[in-house]
């Protein structure tokens, strides 16, 4: 089974052609499924995206949403409406409402939406000001005062979630795809070739996701877990742990293309498209 791997496509900032440029270059691609880290439009727009791109596609997309994706509207709301619309479809499966995906004997596949968790980096005196705090409902109409506090509950609510299935996973799979669209740790925050200082680290690591993968990673030491994200447009490999290491894929706007071709046959092993 080969999935073909698409990061922050940013699916509403695309023209028509780049829009069918990728459709084929996925289709070309012989894949058995795709999967997308997140960042695939913004929540006023999102399922229609999914919808659209499901229904060319015609095969299994497995995904998780990105900050923007909330853009123009609220987390649950967003969570909910993408929920039912791929309850409703043949293709579609939002990883956050999934337990374990077996592909075979060897290989499953998890996955958490994640989210710059404030634990990293120093919060108190960073100068970035995301735009998800005037553009997502819930921050907006928000003290800025409680806007750390949401962060942490965010990224402890995708860990405490995350790490249950992980465990289940280790229990049937010797090798475990784990998707997400925040980087996990500071080492895995790429940006120009370099991992992130303490100004950028509190919105663009998830700290407490971080945490759970090391533990269980721990746990069981017999099994890889392999994570891809997104979220920073810049790549980068980074190894945790001998069984744990992440991959975070590059995305350029108005441009998305297939970031990797992922083999699952026996194990994980990402190929050169």
């Amino acid at each position: 089974m080969r999935i073909a791997w698409v990061t922050d496509p940013h699916l509403n900032h695309c023209s028509l052609p780049v829009w069918e440029r990728l459709v084929a270059e996925i289709v070309a691609s012989g894949c058995d499924r795709v999967l997308i880290t997140g960042d695939i439009s913004e929540g006023e727009d999102v399922v229609f995206q999914l919808l659209r791109f499901a229904d060319v596609v015609s095969r299994p997309i497995d995904f998780v949403l990105g900050n923007h994706d909330f853009y123009h509207s609220s987390i649950d709301g967003t969570r909910t409406a993408v929920a039912q619309a791929a309850s409703g479809h043949p293709w579609l499966c939002y990883l956050r409402d999934e337990s374990v995906i077996s592909f075979n004997a060897s290989v499953s596949i998890v996955g958490e939406d994640g989210w710059g968790d404030a634990t990293e980096g120093d919060y108190d005196r960073s100068r970035v000001l995301l735009n998800d705090f005037r553009l997502i409902d819930d921050f907006y109409s928000s003290d800025p005062q409680r806007w750390r506090r949401m962060l942490r509950e965010l990224g402890a609510d995708a860990a405490v979630r995350l790490a249950a299935k992980l465990r289940a996973a280790a229990l049937q799979s010797n090798s475990v795809l784990v998707a997400t669209h925040v980087p996990p740790f500071r080492e895995a925050c790429w940006y120009d070739g370099h991992t992130t200082d303490d100004n950028w680290a509190p919105f663009f690591v998830c700290g407490q996701v971080g945490t759970q993968l090391r533990v269980v990673a721990s746990e069981f030491p017999e099994t890889d877990f392999q994570v891809v994200c997104g979220h920073t447009h810049h790549g980068g490999f980074a190894k945790l742990a001998p069984n744990l290491s992440v991959t975070t894929g590059p995305a350029t706007y108005a441009a998305p293309s297939v970031t990797e071709i992922i083999d699952v046959d026996d194990g994980i092993k990402f190929e050169d498209h």
